[in-house]
C-alpha cells in the first residue's frame, strides 16, 4: 500500500483478502459499501459477506450474534451509523456480552460534507468513551490502515477504526500503539492524532515544542507524554470532537499541575456544509489555524 491509494480504498481490498485467510472472519454491512466490494468478492467469500440492508441497528445485532457464534465481525459504514444510530446495540450486544468485533467508519467527521449533518460523524469517538474495552485506531495513512485491520481481524477485542478521507504523506503510526515523538522542545507538548500530523508539524515549525503522533488513541498512550513532557501545557489537535481526549490527558497528569487544550471539530450542528477545507478552516484545524492556536496557548 501507499500513499496515492485512499484508505477506504485500502480497507475494501485488504478485507477480500482477510475473508479468504480466516474461514471465521465474516464482514457486516447496512448497504454502504456493497458496490465498491462486489468486484473484489469470489464465491468462496461471498456467503460470509452480510449485507443487512440500512438496518443499522440490525447490523450490530448480527455482528454480536456471530461473535457469539465464535467468528469474528468486520462491521463497516458511515461512523454516525455504526457508533451513534445503534449505539444502544454497540453498547449491549457488543460490550454487554461481553464479545468481540472490529468496527471501521468511513468518511471521518464531514469527508462527504454534501452529505449533511446526517453523515457528520465528529461525535464517534467521544460516544465510545462512554464504554469499556474498546481499542481506538485514527489511521494517519494507509500502511497504518493495513497494520490495524489486520492486528485487529486476529484478536478478539472489541475495535474501532476510523477512516478518513485526508491522510498525511508518510506514515508516523507505531503498531505497538505507543506515540511517535516528531520532534522535541521545552515549552509544552502537541499531541497530533491521526491525519493532523503533517498539518501540526508545519504549524510547528520553528516552535520550540514536542510533537507526538498518535494513530492509537485508546488505550491512550499515558507513558510516552509524561517520559517526553517539558513544560505541563499540552495541546491535543483531534480531527474530531473538540476536547474528546482532555480527560485523557488530565488522568495521565493528575499529580502535576497542568494546562491542557482541545482542537478539533467544535460541537454544534452544521447549517452551512461547505467542502472538507472550509470546514477544517472554520474549526481551526489548517495549518493557519493551528499555528494561531500554538501562538495563543504556548505564548
Amino acid at each position: 500500500m501507499n500513499g496515492t491509494v485512499d484508505q477506504r480504498e485500502c480497507f475494501y481490498r485488504l478485507v477480500p483478502e482477510l475473508l479468504a485467510q480466516d474461514e471465521r472472519i465474516a464482514l457486516v454491512l447496512a448497504e454502504i459499501g456493497v458496490g465498491y466490494l462486489e468486484p473484489h468478492l469470489t464465491p468462496d467469500i461471498e456467503p460470509r459477506v452480510i449485507n443487512v440492508g440500512i438496518r443499522e441497528q440490525a447490523m450490530i445485532g448480527v455482528a454480536g450474534g456471530l461473535a457469539l457464534a465464535g467468528l469474528r465481525p468486520i462491521v463497516h459504514t458511515f461512523p454516525p451509523f455504526l457508533i451513534e444510530r445503534p449505539f444502544e446495540q454497540v453498547k449491549l450486544d457488543l460490550g454487554h456480552q461481553d464479545v468481540g468485533a472490529v468496527l471501521v467508519s468511513s468518511g471521518g467527521s464531514y469527508g462527504w460534507p454534501q452529505g449533511g449533518e446526517t453523515h457528520f460523524g465528529q461525535r464517534d469517538v467521544a460516544l465510545l468513551d462512554t464504554l469499556d474495552g474498546w481499542t481506538v485506531h485514527v489511521p494517519g495513512h494507509v500502511e497504518e490502515v493495513e497494520w490495524m485491520l489486520r492486528s485487529a481481524a486476529s484478536s478478539e477485542d472489541r475495535v474501532y477504526i476510523r477512516l478518513d478521507g485526508v491522510s498525511n504523506d508518510r506514515s508516523y503510526g507505531n503498531p505497538d500503539g505507543s506515540m511517535a515523538v516528531l520532534q522535541e522542545g521545552d515549552s509544552g507538548t502537541v499531541v497530533s492524532v491521526g491525519p493532523m500530523t503533517d498539518r501540526v508539524l508545519a504549524a510547528a515549525e520553528g516552535r520550540d515544542v514536542t510533537v507526538l503522533h498518535a494513530s492509537t488513541i485508546r488505550p491512550f498512550d499515558i507513558h510516552t507524554l509524561r517520559e517526553t513532557l517539558t513544560e505541563p501545557d499540552v495541546m491535543l489537535v483531534e480531527p474530531y470532537l473538540a476536547g474528546t481526549s482532555v480527560p485523557q490527558v488530565d488522568r495521565a497528569l493528575a499529580d502535576v499541575r497542568h494546562r491542557v487544550l482541545g482542537v478539533g471539530v467544535e460541537a454544534g450542528e452544521r447549517r452551512r456544509y461547505g467542502t472538507v477545507a472550509e470546514h477544517d478552516h472554520a474549526n481551526g484545524l489548517d495549518v493557519e489555524g493551528l499555528a494561531q492556536s500554538m501562538a495563543e496557548f504556548f505564548g
